[in-house]
């Protein structure tokens, strides 16, 4: 069973949104480190670009699999995680603690578009 924690909010495309007050924590969830495998590269935006909710915004490739990132939410990128250019594989270790970027929010309604930690691991459960 996937890890999926409480106080996040979370997409159908399998990110996750950590919110501290008008900023986006986004990442990948444990279920989608879990299905892609070994992370090998992660392709990220550059700081202060502007991302629409529903938007691609990078890619996360594994030995198996290359995945597009869809941003559940808008907003400016205020940093990426550069560990991630080096070690990618955090992401296997804790999907949660390895986040990719950081996001000034442009509109927090946009999270109320998204799943709670409950209905996603239902969600997860459905996927099979």
């Amino acid at each position: 069973m996937a890890k999926v924690i409480e106080g996040l909010y979370y997409s159908e495309s399998h990110e996750y949104v950590k919110v501290e007050g008008n900023v986006a924590y986004i990442g990948i969830t444990d279920y989608a480190q879990n299905a892609l495998g070994n992370v090998v590269y992660v392709d990220m935006p550059e700081v202060d670009d502007e991302i629409e909710a529903d938007e691609d915004f990078g890619a996360v490739e594994s030995v198996k699999a290359a995945s597009d990132l869809k941003s559940p939410v808008s907003g400016t990128v205020l940093e990426v995680n550069e560990l991630l250019e080096d070690k990618p594989e955090s992401i296997n270790e804790d999907a949660y603690a390895n986040w990719i970027i950081k996001l000034e929010l442009t509109d927090t309604a946009e999270l109320d578009n998204l799943m709670s930690a409950e209905e996603y691991a239902k969600f997860c459960e459905e996927q099979g």
